[in-house]
């Protein structure tokens, strides 16, 4: 039968089902085989010939049909998984109802009323169709989940069959070991099966169904309390899927052995056309989706011994009760860490190679996804976390990062990549290893809209948050605490800095330092506070290899003496205020010399009028994201409670600053009549004397007279005999006693949890277009927006 009369009879079926106001009997046969036996219709046929408005009809007006299509779809499922699918018929009903499935589910979860309905038992679906089994009966979203877990290990159907005769019987299905079945090999798993299209084709619609299971989840509201587990993950992801183990190292494994450059032939891809894509985003998207995991509130399961392959770490206590969440926190071997971060720094550059020989490579679009993967093993897995900080690979992870930060600072829709880029360098900057490898010299050229320095991986850092604060969009400002407290972390370790990321440095201390907006809002001095306990920890710890910093501190001296002297009177106030009024820019980049741009780069760009974006929930502020740590003499961290934070003279500048502020703020800030925040002399007074000027007033009063009698004697106006004079300078004995080095290390939060759910599903839903699985549903987890 030609396609076409396929596809007419399916849609014969569909209106057939929307006009009927009889309920169909379950045992109707003839009537319900129309929509999966005798068709051969594509995913986008099936979205095309099944319309949302006919769905939402039948789910209103005959319910009790909805209801049976969906449980026989399910059933035909369970007979395939149960059978393994041998005959190319049986196949094509498996993946005709998993079409279908995908299609109908977000409706049925759109609807609170239906919400229950895959969590019920089905009267008379007992194993034996008598009524004496409905006891042991599973609830239909339990029989799908098992029958899709099965479907996936399907010999011939889904992985390679490893037998030689073609007599099969049933019953190898239930005795197969999946775990001789993974997709790819890697993690526990050496061999690599031969590519073939047609199971990728198969296993992506299967992990398609799955993941609109498990998007139930964007019917839910946010809730602040992030207890509330996703039920189809949780069943899934527990000891109930005997396919947990091979599942969770297939899904891994493709992700990060896929190659999109394909055998290093430029422009490959224009000849061939890659199919392991799809299959790869999908992998990737399912896999964020199990690991949505709050880990605060973890309860630990009994894992019997044969779950756990070596690949797993068995001295380690038993992890939470999501397998896959446990299984990857156990991830041990070294060779297993190599294989992960190769895979993911491999396909997060991939975008950046783009830039050297235009359209040689295939370009990747889910690096938004790889890098919540990544966010997900740092968090979960301490080992994966030191094994990336413990080479120089870990800028192979910043330096993509970096560039999408810079390359979405102007775009209002890509505000999530921002976030999350921020946030994983906040979690490798509290580690002192982070700081370390940044001092490595900085020689890869990837076009970036930056100005072009000479130097290591800091500057390229520096460089790069100093264009995000001056030139990105205003929905960034959130983010400013974050940056420079990245820059706070790894200041100590920060062995010599280039003219060019020391003069942006002082740059931001200029505006920042403004009275207009330091007065403008409650929060707006603590950047003043972080960039000074920046420079402190240089001065201190790294003044030797730091002349360019140091020479800019000196010719931008006037900005130190200007905070030291800050106004504090109410006709001061109110005239920094009148200022702001007349100049709302932000920031100015003026006094910022920006140098050209490098070669090949294209300015970032804002987002194009109308292109959808969800919306986020906010993230927690900055004392809440972490916890502050001193650094002991020999380098091990002392986390800093509360109590113990009142800071001598000098101590630790922002430290008992933050907490303090924030209280004096509601008790000295004065709000007016419209409810609008106002600076008082008080609020100034009780932040302005706590300002840790101390150690660069010292050093200027030290330098500055050597600097100009320099100067004055050999009638100077040349930088480069300053910087020698400085480079041989020392102010060992003059300076104040160092503070102790304070990192403020990431921690984890029901705030965060809530964000990155947010994120991952917002990601999801605007990245499945083809067919669009959530399109004009009704989701309630985030608001879809247009620029």
């Amino acid at each position: 039968m030609g396609s076409a009369d396929s596809k007419l009879n399916f849609r014969k079926a569909v209106i057939q089902l929307t006009t009927k106001t009889q309920p169909v009997e379950a045992t109707d046969d003839a009537f319900w085989d129309q929509f999966w036996a005798d068709t051969a219709t594509s995913v986008q046929d099936v979205f095309a010939l099944v319309p949302a408005a006919e769905i939402r009809a039948v789910r209103e007006e005959s319910p009790s049909n909805l209801a049976t299509l969906c449980y026989k779809a399910v059933e035909k499922l369970v007979q395939g998984a149960e059978s393994g699918c041998h005959s190319d018929k049986e196949k094509q009903v498996v993946l005709n109802c998993s079409r279908l499935l995908t299609r109908v589910l977000p409706y049925i979860f759109e609807d609170p009323d239906w919400r229950g309905f895959f969590w019920s038992t089905v009267p008379g679906a007992g194993r034996g169709g008598g009524e004496e089994e409905d006891e042991n009966a599973r609830p239909l979203a339990e029989s799908l989940l098992l029958a899709i877990a099965d479907l996936l290990f399907c010999p011939d159907f889904t992985v390679q069959s490893h037998r030689r005769s073609t007599v099969d019987s049933a019953e190898d299905v239930h005795s197969l070991d999946s775990c001789e079945y993974i997709w790819e090999a890697g993690v526990g798993f050496a061999h690599s099966p031969q590519p073939n299209y047609i199971h990728d084709q198969n296993r992506m619609e299967l992990l398609k169904l799955l993941l609109t299971c498990f998007s139930e989840a964007m019917y839910l509201p946010p809730a602040p309390e992030s207890g509330s587990t996703n039920p189809w993950v949780q069943f899934f992801c527990s000891t109930e899927n005997r396919h947990a183990l091979p599942l969770f190292t297939s899904l891994l494994n493709t992700v990060c052995a896929y190659d999109p450059v394909g055998y290093g032939i430029p422009y490959n891809h224009l000849l061939f056309s890659d199919y392991r894509e799809p299959l790869v985003e999908e992998a990737a998207q399912v896999l964020i989706v199990t690991l949505d995991h709050d880990g605060a509130t973890s309860a630990s399961p009994t894992v019997d011994g044969t779950t756990t392959s070596t690949a797993m770490d068995d001295s380690d206590p038993p992890g939470p009760e999501n397998l896959f969440v446990n299984y990857l926190s156990r991830i041990h071997r070294e060779e297993d860490f190599q294989f992960i971060l190769k895979g993911i720094a491999r396909l997060l550059s991939n975008p950046l190679l783009q830039t050297y020989l235009p359209n040689s490579t295939k370009k990747i679009q889910f690096h938004q996804e790889l890098l919540v993967l990544f966010w997900k093993l740092c968090d979960f897995n301490k080992k994966f976390l030191f094994f990336v900080l413990k080479s120089s690979d870990v800028l192979d992870i910043l330096v993509p990062i970096l560039y999408f930060l810079n390359d979405a600072r102007a775009d209002q829709s890509r505000v999530g990549l921002m976030h999350i880029g921020v946030f994983i360098l906040l979690l490798l900057s509290g580690e002192r290893n982070f700081g370390v490898r940044l001092n490595k010299p900085y020689s890869v050229r990837v076009p970036m809209d930056i100005p072009v320095f000479t130097g290591t991986h800091a500057d390229l850092l520096i460089v790069v948050f100093h264009k995000i604060i001056t030139s990105g969009h205003q929905r960034l400002q959130p983010l400013f605490d974050c940056l420079l407290t990245i820059v706070v972390n790894v200041s100590p370790y920060l062995k010599s800095l280039s003219m060019v990321s020391a003069n942006k440095l002082l740059h931001l201390l200029e505006a920042f330092s403004t009275t207009w907006f330091l007065f403008s809002a409650a929060q707006n001095h603590h950047l003043v506070f972080f960039l000074l306990e920046v420079f402190n920890n240089i001065i201190q710890y790294q003044f030797d290899g730091n002349s360019n910093l140091v020479y800019a501190i000196i010719r931008k001296r006037g900005v130190f003496h200007q905070l030291a002297n800050l106004p504090t009177d109410p006709p001061s106030i109110h005239k920094a205020l009148q200022r702001r009024r007349r100049t709302p820019e932000p920031l100015s980049r003026t006094g910022s010399q920006e140098g050209a741009s490098m070669e090949g780069s294209r300015p970032a760009a804002p987002a194009e009028p109308g292109t959808l974006k969800t919306s986020l929930v906010a993230t927690p502020g900055i004392d809440k994201l972490t916890e502050k740590s001193q650094v002991s003499e020999d380098g091990t961290l002392r986390s800093l409670e509360p109590e113990c934070q009142q800071s001598s003279a000098e101590g630790s500048p922002v430290e008992g600053e933050l907490s303090q502020a924030w209280r004096e703020q509601r008790r000295l800030s004065s709000a007016s009549t419209s409810g609008q925040w106002s600076p008082t002399s008080d609020w100034i007074l009780s932040w302005k004397s706590k300002l840790p000027l101390q150690t660069i007033m010292r050093l200027l009063q030290v330098l500055v007279p050597q600097v100009e009698k320099i100067c004055i004697d050999k009638g100077l106006t040349d930088e480069s005999e300053i910087l020698r004079f400085l480079q041989h300078g020392t102010l060992v004995g003059l300076l104040p006693v160092p503070h102790p080095i304070l990192i403020r290390k990431y921690q984890a939060n029901s705030g965060t949890a809530m964000w990155f759910r947010t994120y991952m599903w917002g990601v999801i839903y605007l990245r499945n277009v083809d067919p669009p699985v959530w399109y004009d549903t009704d989701v309630k987890l985030f608001e879809i927006q247009r620029v």
